[in-house]
């Protein structure tokens, strides 16, 4: 009788350590998984209209360049104020200006030319070709960059909603693949990404063009500027776990 205790005791101890045994194997399975990628393509309207506006000034020496060009930036910026148009200094440069002279054969110094540029944004091309206008007729004042942009408050939330349908794509290409096996996708094992944004910008560096041509931007039958949505693009490469 002690003996078939012992015997199925045994058996039961046998069981329970081959139990153990396979929860152990089953533990240090590795998880099986499916790497694919995932993509979003989309728009973005421009809400922005922008220029940038150049003020030269040449001189005899440093301090009066340097001098001119202020002031007569200080009275662009004066202006802009008043028009409550935001604006951004850019560069500021002063240098020795040359020029070659063919009948000399040698480099000749014309002066110390200082270089102001401020960026002029606004809600609307209407104000730009505003500030065009005002300026057009004043001395040592330059326009170029006019272009049409999507602020980056009104292309967060439309770049984070195409991140949300890539990684949605990226599921779908992993259950299609794995419907073959009978299996879907779980959890996210890893994932990256990456955007790219497009403006589609043209140059227009000549002020005199404003009314032909601006950035980013086509026109209409009645000839009005219409902008061009900006392009953005999002791609991810997601790891899921295979159920």
């Amino acid at each position: 009788m002690k003996k078939a205790f012992v015997l199925v005791g045994g058996i039961f101890l046998t069981c329970a350590i081959v139990a153990l045994m396979c929860g152990a194997f089953d533990r240090n399975a590795p998880i099986k998984t499916i790497a694919v990628n995932g993509e979003c393509l989309t728009t973005a309207p421009k809400d922005k209209t922008a220029i940038t506006l150049r003020v030269t000034t040449l001189a005899n020496n440093a301090a009066e360049s340097v001098r001119n060009a202020t002031e007569q930036m200080s009275q662009i910026t004066e202006y802009l104020k008043s028009q409550n148009i935001s604006s951004q200094t850019t560069q500021f440069n002063s240098y020795e200006k040359t020029e070659w002279n063919r009948e000399e054969q040698k480099s000749v110094t014309l002066g110390i030319e200082t270089s102001i540029a401020v960026e002029v944004s606004a809600n609307n091309i209407e104000t730009i070709e505003n500030v065009l206008a005002y300026f057009a007729d004043k001395p040592n004042v330059f326009s170029e960059n006019l272009r049409m942009y999507t602020s980056p408050e009104v292309l967060k939330p439309i770049t984070e909603k195409c991140l949300t349908i890539a990684v949605e794509n990226a599921r779908e290409r992993a259950n299609a693949l794995a419907a073959g096996d009978n299996k879907r996708a779980g959890k996210i094992i890893n994932i990256s990404f990456g955007t790219s944004v497009a403006e589609n910008i043209p140059n227009t560096p000549s002020l005199m063009r404003v009314k032909s041509t601006a950035m980013g931007a086509a026109f209409d039958a009645s000839g009005a500027i219409v902008a061009k949505d900006t392009d953005v693009a999002v791609s991810v490469n997601a790891i899921f776990e295979i159920k």
